[in-house]
């Protein structure tokens, strides 16, 4: 029986072993993790796990056991440091090795740095693992102030969750407006000024020149104070180990819609992948969500037990602050123009993205009806009447009837 090997005991790595098993594989499952914990959800990280409201419990995407009763073998808290492709085997930073018939990357990604003076200290926080939320939740409370570097969706739901347990929150971003490379400007601009209405200072067009003890310098001389600083400035894809195999990367591991890298026994799934989006014409890109990441991990599954190839997806993401839910379908790079539906200031509304007559992308605020029939649209490539689109009176089904 052929034997599977998982390097990334993630939400994609624990997800694709599951699948395995659901599949029918009967061979040898071995799922190996760099952290102590099992695999676990991290959305929850930056919003429930940090105002106390989900222990871990909660955030795991399984109960522990179930790996023992499915057969799949746990390594956690165990680095890998080498791929030897003609011998299908895989090195570990304890000095053991195992073989492997499949072999599934799922290394997922890292906080990028800034090459700024100060950059090195050790009380400066980020938020990609368990270890790091709860490091950040321990530096917030009353009375406390808290700088956030960098105005994407992780910073912002972290300066809404530090605002929820009494602390002050500044939150920095270097471009003209928070969320400028993932969301429209309706967006941004609705965010800024939902987190200022929340006792948020949100500073933008402002470069951070060095982290200092009391706080973080600006450019232009300013010093914001801050108890806890947190870096959230972007990802950058674990694909070191996939490289050094020989394997073919640009902006992470090449994958095709399988899954599968340069080498034919070997997949990538996750943040880790920079992989065809079939429903908008192939072009590549690297996606990094929980959705994403149960996609791919069908994707390999399915390849490595011989069924055949789910059916593509559009990409989808949701941010939640405060009370607004936001949820993202499809990707806006080809959009020509935009179309808004509904009103920012009642915080429900919808940014509709379109090429000629053809939705590409939507970003629904507290708007579901909006967010599940723009999700269909994009991947049924429904033509729509903008101006109809754009009229709450007309319903999204309507809309979609044309």
């Amino acid at each position: 029986m052929s034997k599977v090997l998982i390097i990334g005991a993630g939400h994609a790595g624990g997800t694709a072993a599951a699948l395995l098993r659901q599949y029918g594989h009967e061979g040898p499952i071995v799922l190996v993790g760099e952290e102590a914990a099992p695999p676990y959800q991290r959305p929850p990280l930056s919003k429930a796990w940090l105002k106390g409201e989900a222990d871990l419990e909660a955030l795991l995407l399984r109960p522990e056991e179930f790996y023992a009763e499915h057969g799949i073998e746990l390594r956690l808290g165990v680095t890998a440091t080498g791929i030897d492709a003609a011998a299908k085997k895989v090195t570990f930073a304890d000095g053991t090795a195992e073989a492997y018939d499949a072999l599934i990357l799922a290394t997922g990604s890292t906080a990028r740095k800034l090459a700024i003076p100060g950059a090195e200290r050790p009380n400066l926080l980020e938020l990609r693992t368990l270890k790091d939320a709860e490091r950040l939740k321990a530096a917030l409370g009353p009375g406390r102030r808290l700088a956030v570097v960098g105005g994407g969706y992780v910073g912002l739901e972290a300066a809404a969750s530090a605002r929820a347990l009494g602390a002050e929150a500044v939150v920095i971003e270097r471009m003209d407006r928070v969320l400028a490379r993932v969301a429209s400007r309706p967006l941004s601009e609705f965010f800024t000024g939902y987190h200022r209405t929340h006792g948020v200072e949100v500073l933008t067009s402002a470069e951070v020149t060095a982290f200092e003890d009391s706080g973080v310098r600006l450019g232009d001389g300013r010093l914001i104070e801050a108890d806890a600083i947190l870096v959230g400035v972007g990802a950058l894809a674990c694909d070191q180990l996939a490289g050094s195999a020989g394997l073919t990367c640009e902006n992470g591991v090449v994958v095709d819609e399988a899954a599968r890298t340069s080498d034919p026994a070997i997949w990538a799934i996750g943040d880790v992948t920079y992989r065809p989006v079939p429903v908008h014409g192939g072009r590549r890109h690297r996606l990094e969500s929980v959705p994403n990441a149960l996609e791919q991990a069908k994707q390999a599954a399915a390849a490595i037990t011989g069924r055949p190839a789910p059916t593509p997806e559009v990409p989808w993401f949701w941010s939640d602050q405060y009370d607004v839910k936001l949820q993202i379908a499809g990707l806006p790079d080809a959009a020509d123009r935009q179309v808004v539906r509904g009103d920012a200031v009642t915080a429900s509304f919808a940014v509709f993205h379109l090429t000629g007559d053809r939705i590409v992308c939507v970003e629904a605020v507290n708007a579901a009806a909006e967010f599940m029939a723009g999700r269909q649209m994009i991947g049924r490539g429904t033509a729509v009447d903008a101006a109809r689109l754009a009229d709450p009176e007309v319903t999204m089904k309507a809309v979609a009837a044309g």
